[in-house]
């Protein structure tokens, strides 16, 4: 028979999971948002701050410390948040790349300075995606109620160096996301669902066209 610390994660309830680490991600977010109001030109310039945080403030009540209250209004909310952002993220990379086509966009600084904050904006909020989607979310890979995982993180599988309590935090998603972005591809977390694929192989597309047309026509502008 196996032993509490040999069932797999998955399968077993762990602690709840801090609400601090995903919300500063948020603000992170915002505050891009409003450092570079001037060069990402959403207008009006304060409905994106706004809108994430008035979102997020609404998700901290709900669960203030650790994620263990859930409902379906918590979740509409909290996937609508890294939707909304996510369009907006969309939006801006389209826009770049539809004024590099037409020869509409010279200002180097200002196209590395776009291309840098969106890059850091999809990082950010496919970590989000991911940390919402696997195994349903933090309040129910917390209570072990999905009984397979849309990610294999290596300390699922490599028992003898990982601690019996470990289970994945936004951290381990935030790396996911980074390293993803970086190296288009999984590096070693590997996705296991079809809509875990889906969405890294969009992130990764994403982060292609902002390094390859816009932080990279800026670098050549700037030479």
């Amino acid at each position: 028979m196996k032993s509490e610390n040999r069932v797999p994660v998955w399968l077993r309830e762990t602690e709840a999971e801090g609400r601090w680490t995903a919300g500063a991600a948020v603000l992170v977010v915002i505050a891009i948002h409003l450092l570079l109001h001037d060069t990402l030109n959403i207008e009006p310039f304060w409905v994106m701050p706004v809108l994430e945080s008035v979102l997020l403030v609404g998700l901290i009540v709900a669960n203030p410390v650790t994620f263990t209250r859930e409902s379906r209004l918590i979740r509409v909310a909290s996937l609508g948040l890294i939707g909304v952002i996510s369009a907006a993220n969309a939006w801006l990379t389209i826009r770049e790349v539809g004024r590099l086509v037409t020869g509409k966009e010279h200002d180097a600084v200002r196209l590395l300075a776009t291309g840098v904050g969106v890059w850091v904006i999809n990082v950010l909020m496919f970590s989000l995606w991911y940390w919402e989607l696997d195994r349903a979310g933090p309040v129910a890979r917390s209570k072990a109620r999905e009984p397979y995982p849309d990610f294999l993180f290596p300390q699922m599988t490599e028992h003898d160096v990982t601690p019996p309590n470990w289970r994945p935090t936004f951290a381990d998603y935030l790396y996911l996301g980074f390293t993803n972005s970086t190296a288009f591809s999984p590096t070693d977390v590997m996705p296991l669902s079809r809509w875990a694929k889906i969405l890294m192989m969009l992130q990764s597309s994403i982060s292609l066209v902002i390094v390859a047309l816009v932080v990279a026509r800026a670098i050549n502008v700037l030479q």
